[in-house]
């Protein structure tokens, strides 16, 4: 697995061309810490459409958010694990016995292939959702304390870290330690709109409450110079280390 960075952008690739995602990931390149494909793209074209963007070199974030039984989830990973992403999602509300079976899928694939093994993250509660919005799915409290119990669970039964929005990470950062991966979408600069996220923070505000990746998708894609929104994040961040 890739030791987590102590803060670092990942592209959000949210398309189903294959030509726009490599374009964007080619275009903003060392300006961020790799890229990300979730289920648009990623049903749109498909294992060979993510190794073509994966061929523009930058570390690949795979994000399809797994969540069924046990058997099926292991062989899912299994599959996707053959891409080569150096991170990918489950849903902890899945359950211990299958996040157990996510790791054990993805060592094993990464022995067989001889490849190293991607980090496995698990989505705790979806940045979309408001306390409000919580009760509706019958899961009372807020929303902190939901994402505190799945990633305990997810710590226990073999996840390399969790998707949180930053506004728990501080919380997450204290309860499960430093090498624990805290991936973080929600993050918009200051002058960006949320869009339909809830649980949102600044860059700044993110790494400082202990996030190591933040997914940042529109307020990169959508500036006149995407390239220069990165570079101006990643100064942001770095300004929040220091």
């Amino acid at each position: 697995m890739i030791a987590p960075t102590r803060a670092g952008v990942l592209l959000a690739l949210d398309t189903d061309d294959t030509a726009t995602a490599l374009g964007h990931a080619k275009r903003v390149g060392a300006s961020v810490a790799g890229v990300k494909l979730g289920l648009e793209f990623f049903c749109a074209n498909g294992p060979e459409g993510v190794r073509q963007v994966a061929s523009s070199g930058r570390p690949l974030f795979l994000d399809l958010k797994f969540h069924d039984i046990p058997a099926t989830v292991r062989g899912a990973v299994a599959s996707a694990a053959r891409l080569k992403p150096f991170m990918m999602t489950v849903h902890a509300s899945g359950g211990g016995a299958m996040m157990r079976a996510a790791a054990t899928a993805a060592a094993e694939a990464a022995a067989k292939g001889g490849f190293t093994r991607p980090a496995l993250v698990a989505v705790t509660v979806l940045t979309s959702l408001s306390d409000d919005e919580l009760a509706t799915v019958g899961q009372n409290g807020p929303a902190l304390d939901q994402v505190r119990r799945l990633a305990v669970l997810a710590q226990a039964h073999g996840m390399d870290g969790v998707v949180c929005s930053p506004r728990e990470a501080a919380v997450l950062r204290r309860e499960c330690g430093e090498g624990f991966l805290l991936v973080t979408p929600g993050v918009r600069p200051s002058t960006a709109l949320a869009g339909d996220q809830r649980r949102v923070a600044t860059p700044g505000d993110a790494v400082r409450a202990g996030a190591n990746y933040l997914v940042i998708g529109r307020p990169i894609l959508a500036a006149p110079d995407p390239a220069a929104a990165a570079r101006a994040i990643a100064a942001d961040i770095a300004a929040a280390l220091a």
